[in-house]
């Protein structure tokens, strides 16, 4: 963990240090937080890699474009990366229309990308971001940078730890596109009444932060996938 004076400029400030304080003693649970994430994260990698292969046939048989979609989200101490997860959209989406999904059928998103997205498979292959370090399994979502500029100095207090595939405010936010649909102007509907809400529950989690909550919040997750309303 880097030295709160090493931290970019913009994490320093008495907000995100209430937070960074939280987390210096908690460093025996960030080691064992990074253990279980790799080793699951191989476990998970190897025993779906059959169902990875099959998806890839699909998204590349049905549609023109790459197998994923690279886009890059913001991560620990505000260090850009590109995301692993599997193409649902058409190419260049992004370019044709927001930078978030709207509705449960955005007209951009593909016969197959809309089973992926229905069946949460579009997010498994981030278990290869978890394996290089740039994601956990649990915490914030990392979000684009055009969001993180939107942040208050206590929301930067998320960027103090690597983002999650999963968390509780993913859970509590998995209807997140329909809630956006039929709003004049999702963008700013996320970023003012949604994201607000979200990092408040991801910064609640700092301060409960633990290996036990992360296996509930795991357990929970995979409930999620499995279930269908």
């Amino acid at each position: 963990m880097l030295s709160f004076d090493a931290l970019p400029n913009e994490f320093k400030n008495d907000a995100v240090k209430k937070y960074y304080d939280i987390i210096k003693t908690k460093k025996l649970t960030c080691f064992f937080k990074r253990f279980f994430d790799f080793v699951i994260a191989l476990m998970v990698f190897i025993v779906f890699l059959p169902i990875y292969i099959v998806c890839a046939i699909l998204i590349k048989c049905t549609s023109e474009g790459p197998v994923f979609y690279r886009q890059v989200r913001v991560g620990r101490y505000g260090k850009e990366f590109r995301i692993f997860k599997f193409r649902t959209m058409v190419v260049n989406a992004d370019k044709i229309g927001t930078q978030i999904t709207v509705g449960d059928r955005d007209p951009r998103i593909t016969k197959v990308g809309y089973l992926l997205r229905k069946t949460r498979l579009d997010e498994f292959p981030q278990v290869l971001n978890v394996l290089c370090g740039d994601m956990c399994l649990i915490g914030a979502r990392p979000e684009v940078p055009k969001y993180v500029d939107a942040y208050t100095d206590e929301m930067m207090a998320t960027l103090l730890l690597a983002p999650g595939i999963s968390g509780m405010a993913s859970l509590e936010f998995k209807n997140e596109n329909e809630m956006l649909e039929g709003k004049e102007d999702p963008e700013k509907c996320y970023i003012e009444e949604i994201l607000p809400i979200k990092m408040g529950i991801n910064l609640k989690y700092i301060e409960n932060m633990s290996l036990w909550l992360d296996i509930k919040i795991l357990v929970r997750t995979f409930i999620a996938v499995f279930k269908h309303d």
